[in-house]
């Protein structure tokens, strides 16, 4: 909804910078009422405030969802559209370590040490962290981002190069995806449910799996997790680089296949052994982890560029929203749907749930024919100078 309208935003810092504005600030101020209406509730409990919380935490994930879309096709509308894998490459990079800054301030702050024996712990500190460095991004992006006069940039250089556009005009002023395209369109997008769908019941029930199967310790099993986003954000650069040279689709497939593999290895693994994890299997499984890391990055990385590849410019909030829908929607389904299975069935198909799911993707991305990124020459060091004014 929210990518679609901005869209046709046609304020003058840009279509997409009010979004970022706005809704940064209504986020901040609803997120820092949570542990205020927390403590009041430690200290007087009513329903009345239960309410009230749930009122501004639903409050809260509208206002983020009103910049969410807008804030990330910021990136494709200052890119040129073969650069995008590399621009997304950077987006990923950047959110995992703002992922990894949180963990560091939570775990100094709240450390083991400083909540023993509290009855109730004050969150006000952390969140008024997040919310100054949520803040300061904003800040960031309104002070240094030029949005008219890149964007601009940008339009000029696609416009030299019309075999860029997969879209076509119709006459009438509205510009349309071809049939071939829209299908590359749908397969991609369900690519993209599945792939989540796999990956996310790894993030979500690997834990549990682990104690169940393995009798292993929460901090354990959290590491094998680690190591996987670790191989991850180790691969977001290469892959957008390697994109840059054998297109996102293939880099993409190979993803797909790394961590299929990997899911089919671990299914192996887990009928052949039982019991407690010594060194051995514990290297084993740390490899598994950062090659399963290592596939999502490749995957990752170039699968959002792929979606806004096959639109025009006017569009790039609409089918970014796409994607968002298309890939949360999918970690919605999975724990539930995975929960189920191992709860009623067996522990046994957490890791055929996975590769099953991302082998489907493997099968839906064949059909995708469009989306690729087109080779584009960069010129670097004094060569970049020769153009400027």
């Amino acid at each position: 909804l929210f990518g679609g309208i901005s869209d046709k935003c046609k304020s003058k810092m840009g279509r997409r910078k009010p979004f970022i504005l706005f809704g940064t600030i209504a986020a901040v101020i609803l997120m820092l009422l949570l542990p205020l209406v927390d403590n009041s509730y430690f200290e007087n409990p009513s329903l009345g405030k239960e309410i009230f919380f749930v009122a501004i935490l639903g409050a809260l994930l509208v206002a983020m969802g009103t910049y969410r879309s807008p804030a990330v096709a910021l990136m494709p509308d200052l890119t040129p559209k073969p650069l995008r894998s590399q621009g997304n490459a950077i987006i990923n990079l950047m959110g995992a370590i703002g992922g990894v800054l949180y963990l560091g301030i939570s775990t100094v702050l709240y450390n083991s040490k400083r909540v023993a024996g509290l009855e109730h712990v004050n969150y006000f500190l952390l969140f008024a962290i997040v919310a100054g460095i949520m803040l300061a991004g904003m800040l960031i992006v309104m002070i240094t981002v030029n949005e008219v006069k890149i964007s601009k940039e940008v339009k000029e250089i696609e416009a030299q190069h019309p075999e860029w556009d997969l879209t076509v005009d119709d006459g009438s002023g509205n510009a349309k995806l071809p049939a071939d395209v829209k299908k590359s369109l749908i397969f991609v997008l369900i690519s993209v449910a599945l792939w989540f769908i796999a990956y996310n019941a790894l993030e979500t029930w690997f834990t549990t799996f682990a104690s169940v199967k393995w009798n292993m310790a929460l901090g354990d099993a959290n590491l094998f997790l680690t190591i996987a986003t670790v191989g991850a954000i180790v691969c977001y650069i290469p892959s957008g680089a390697l994109a840059g040279k054998i297109g996102r689709k293939k880099t993409i497939l190979i993803g797909v296949a790394l961590m299929t593999v990997c899911f089919i290895a671990a299914f192996i693994f887990t009928l052949s052994f039982s019991g407690e994890f010594q060194m051995a299997e514990k290297v084993f499984f740390y490899v598994l982890l950062a090659l399963i890391g290592a596939g999502w990055g490749f995957i990752n990385v170039n699968s959002l560029p792929m979606v806004i590849e096959m639109c025009k410019g006017s569009d790039v909030g609409k089918f970014t929203g796409y994607y968002y829908t298309f890939s949360m929607a999918a970690q919605i389904v999975t724990p539930i749907l995975c929960g189920a299975l191992l709860r009623y069935i067996s522990y046994n198909v957490f890791f055929p749930y996975a590769f099953i799911f991302m082998g489907l993707a493997f099968v839906t991305m064949l059909f995708v024919k469009h989306g690729d990124s087109k080779n584009i020459e960069v010129k670097k060091g004094l060569e970049a100078f020769e153009d400027m004014d």
